[in-house]
């Protein structure tokens, strides 16, 4: 094969590994923690699946930590069992009491905390979920910040504990960071704290309450109906014996003609 051809059959092969790379560090750069609630309906229960990735390269995942609110506070908690995983729902006295659907409540559950086994650990390339129950929502418009620490065996740990809005702040900052002289790098990493926003309560179909006028008109127009029925079957009756009367003129008619 003529050399020069080699050479651009591997300059080729180089080029595919070095992006191959790059397109796979971007993609565990920008790997988080997330949560996906199965509900956010104020007042009610949902199920919160946490999508935890390993983005380690030498460690693995062996512990993750999620803290609940305290301001709004979640008084049901709880876990799904999972194979190589222990879980404890640690409950704690509140910063200050909160009123919970007319009831004051000073402790509820804080934190989940997960520890797996060495057999269950998450490793590279690979990511795990975990799932909770939780409830009563607070109210709508409210957003759920959930902050989670995971831990690697390396003994590492990694705070999903940044607002969401600090994301904007921090892709500006790295591109002002990009178009100086400082390196990217230098630029603070982003870790954005799993959170939802609860949303209004849901209410049944058709299960909306009447007004107090609304029976009174209900009954007028059944009331109408009915009158109106009635008016309707007499006026038929009258046209039956009209027709009755005319028919029997008709019949005596006739027989005169005939006699």
């Amino acid at each position: 094969m003529n050399t020069s051809i080699r050479r651009t059959l591997k300059t080729a092969a180089a080029a595919s590994l070095t992006a191959g790379l790059l397109a796979a560090g971007a993609a565990a750069a920008s790997a988080h923690v997330t949560v996906d609630p199965s509900a956010t309906s104020e007042g009610g229960f949902t199920k919160l699946t946490f999508s935890v990735p390993n983005e380690s390269e030498t460690a693995k995942t062996n512990r993750l930590e999620v803290k609940l609110p305290t301001d709004t506070p979640l008084t049901s908690v709880s876990v799904k069992p999972m194979d190589g995983w222990k879980a404890q729902v640690v409950t704690t006295t509140l910063p200050k009491p909160v009123d919970v659907a007319g009831a004051t409540v000073t402790k509820a559950p804080t934190s989940v905390i997960w520890t797996a086994d060495p057999a269950h650990q998450i490793g590279q390339n690979e990511f795990q979920t975990f799932t909770l129950s939780v409830g009563r929502l607070p109210a709508a418009g409210t957003t759920l910040m959930l902050p989670a620490a995971q831990d690697y065996t390396d003994g590492t740990t990694v705070n999903w504990a940044d607002a969401a809005e600090a994301e904007h702040g921090h892709a500006s900052a790295t591109s002002s960071a990009s178009s100086s002289s400082a390196p990217a790098a230098e630029a603070e990493e982003h870790h954005p704290a799993p959170s939802f926003v609860v949303t209004a309560a849901e209410t049944a179909e058709g299960s909306a309450t009447a007004t107090p006028d609304a029976a009174p008109a209900g009954s007028a127009t059944q009331a109408g109906a009915s009158n109106g029925s009635q008016a309707a079957g007499w006026i038929g009756l009258v046209a039956g014996l009209l027709g009755l009367a005319a028919g029997a003129t008709a019949l005596a008619r006739t027989r005169a003609v005939r006699k």
